[in-house]
């Protein structure tokens, strides 16, 4: 078990960020085990391409989180409209609070406070304040983070980022984004990898570390 962490809770401002920010770990946690909750606020409904029905990402997450060995129990949608949450900042921080007290994770997943997307800042931003006393990891979304401090490496197997990119694949309304490209998956994991002579891993900046 990654340092002994049994309970681990991913928080996703948009369906796909969290398989971005920590796929494979997620499929190595999962396992080896822990209980891995998924948390996504919003299926952006009003940033779907032409053609796709408004509850498309709904059900993508669900496929691309059991691809990980998430189990449908353990996943929750939230519908907040993308590039709203600073609005809804009170209201996402009081469920933040709530899985909190209901659950107590041992390690919390989210976006970086680097992240320059605004629906990300908050989450980043009330998940410190919700989750301040247990471990919190931020993960890398390449794209957004203008600054990132690359202080936490998970290393993975190849199977772990075979499961990440099979998941991202679950998404079939994002495959036009250039990120979502299968290659740019496996290079940034390859990357992270042989920074610290490992085959492939994902980094994560460190806010807090609760042993």
């Amino acid at each position: 078990m990654i340092a002994g962490w049994e309970r681990a809770l991913v928080l996703a401002p948009h369906t796909d960020d969290g398989e971005f920010g920590c796929g494979g770990t997620m499929a190595r946690l999962v396992e080896q085990g822990a209980d891995v909750r998924y948390v996504a606020f919003s299926i952006a409904t009003k940033s779907l391409p032409e053609g796709f029905p408004p509850d498309t990402l709904a059900r993508e997450v669900r496929e691309a989180t059991t691809e990980l060995g998430i189990p449908e129990a353990s996943l929750t949608v939230h519908d907040f409209d993308v590039r709203s949450f600073p609005v809804h900042r009170q209201e996402i921080l009081e469920l933040l609070i709530e899985l909190w007290e209901e659950w107590k994770p041992d390690v919390v997943f989210q976006p970086s406070l680097h992240d320059v997307h605004q629906d990300h800042q908050v989450i980043a931003a009330e998940g410190l304040r919700a989750f301040k006393r247990t471990t919190i990891l931020g993960y890398e979304i390449p794209w957004n983070n203008f600054d990132f401090t690359y202080q936490a490496y998970i290393s993975l197997e190849r199977s772990h980022v075979e499961r990440k990119v099979a998941a991202l694949a679950k998404y079939a309304s994002q495959q036009h984004r250039r990120y979502a490209d299968p290659e740019y998956v496996w290079n940034v994991a390859r990357i992270h990898g042989v920074n610290v002579n490992r085959e492939y891993a994902e980094c994560f900046q460190v806010y807090r570390i609760v042993a």
